[in-house]
């Protein structure tokens, strides 16, 4: 994958419109990626735009996904998620360190 000058977030690569004011954050509400503070800049997204795949309550195949126990099988398979991987190389923070920030700022 070729290294892009701009960084997307998860709503920005996938086109699911549940950013604030994106076409279906009325319809579906705002995705916690999207608005979760405690992982902003995380391998430099908006808030927890390019960690989402330890947020409770994100999207994958048009469902809202629970818990990262219950959800991050779906999330390794992801083709976000591999892509975040591939363009962070060595600097890509595992899921481990990203939910201890989680706990650590809930703290």
């Amino acid at each position: 994958m070729k290294k892009q000058d701009k960084k997307l977030n998860c709503w920005e690569f996938k086109k699911c419109g549940r950013e604030a004011g994106g076409a279906k954050a009325e319809e579906l509400g705002v995705c916690p990626a999207a608005t979760d503070e405690k992982l902003n800049a995380v391998h430099g997204g908006k808030n927890a735009g390019r960690s989402c795949w330890v947020v409770a309550g994100t999207m994958c195949g048009e469902r809202v996904q629970g818990t990262f126990a219950q959800k991050y099988q779906n999330c390794y398979l992801c083709d976000f998620f591999s892509a975040v991987k591939e363009e962070e190389g060595p600097a890509y923070q595992s899921s481990i360190i990203l939910l201890s920030k989680i706990r650590t700022f809930e703290k």
